[in-house]
């Protein structure tokens, strides 16, 4: 597998939709930055925001998670209750090539406040706005700031296509828009 480059990230961002919006060049006065870097695209999040509540003392069960566990809110800045977590979704909406696996790691200036960005592999074939969890590791409340970068994909190229994409495999998050819960 290769790392694909900032030429390759536009040239199919541009010309086949992979990225949609697309930022040609790294923003960065003023806000977390996002766009296309060296070899990445720093992807924002949204102002949609579900964040984790446990008011009723609900168990967390991902063959059952309950839509109650969440409080949701439009924002652009969410605050994260201490040792808690809370759902996003990123402003683009991601198309992956058949021959390329993406992966994803939280931006350096979250992850230097406690705040741990996860998300799971893209796969070749997947495609819709990208769910995020931001987990505030810290005992105090943490600020996320909608519209700004969130986290940084990293475009994998295989040396060959592979036989069955998640595409092929009809698989549950495929086009999913705005914040997605667990789904069995």
């Amino acid at each position: 597998m290769s790392v694909m480059p900032d030429t390759w990230i536009r040239e199919r961002a541009t010309t086949a939709g992979m990225i949609e919006p697309f930022t040609e060049k790294l923003q960065r006065e003023g806000v977390i930055s996002y766009g296309l870097s060296s070899y990445g695209y720093d992807a924002r999040v949204s102002r949609e925001f579900k964040i984790f509540t446990n008011v009723d003392s609900a168990v967390v069960d991902p063959k059952a998670f309950s839509q109650e566990s969440f409080v949701d809110r439009e924002t652009d800045v969410c605050v994260i209750p201490p040792n808690s977590f809370a759902l996003a979704r990123t402003v683009e909406y991601f198309r992956i090539p058949r021959d390329v696996l993406v992966i994803c790691l939280g931006k350096s200036t979250y992850a230097r406040c406690g705040i741990i960005v996860n998300v799971t592999p893209l796969e070749p074939e997947w495609e819709g706005h990208v769910t995020l969890e931001f987990s505030n590791t810290t005992p105090l409340p943490a600020k996320i700031y909608a519209n700004e970068g969130a986290c940084q994909f990293i475009f994998l190229k295989g040396h060959s296509v592979c036989e069955t994409s998640y595409g092929d495999r009809s698989g549950k998050y495929q086009g999913q828009k705005g914040v997605t819960l667990p789904r069995l």
